[in-house]
């Protein structure tokens, strides 16, 4: 049986994700919030990945944690840009997957 490793090209898209968060996510962010709460969003985005990674386990369930996100957010009262949230859920999950998840 073959098997692809496809880990170069996930680092890739990954490192690509975190370059788009960092030259729009958030200047628009800055743009449309205060500091506290860019803060405050940034804490419960890492809440609600902490969450969707323990309810939603294995591969390929990708799409329902990001759901599970959003639809989290949007029950704590977040009317932001799903697309810029859909980019600080991945850049979260980056952090998660390389550094660990600290919410403070």
């Amino acid at each position: 049986m073959n098997t692809i490793d496809i880990t170069p090209n996930v680092n890739a898209a990954l490192a690509l994700i975190g370059a788009g968060v960092s030259v729009f996510l958030i200047p628009w962010l800055k743009k449309q919030t205060t500091e506290a709460q860019r803060k405050e969003l940034t804490a419960w985005v890492k809440i609600g990945v902490a969450a969707a990674e323990q309810l939603y386990v294995g591969q390929g369930r990708g799409e329902e944690k990001k759901q599970y996100v959003l639809d989290f957010l949007k029950q704590k009262g977040f009317k932001v840009d799903e697309e810029s949230v859909v980019n600080a859920i991945e850049a979260i999950v980056k952090q998660l997957n390389t550094e660990g998840l600290t919410i403070e």
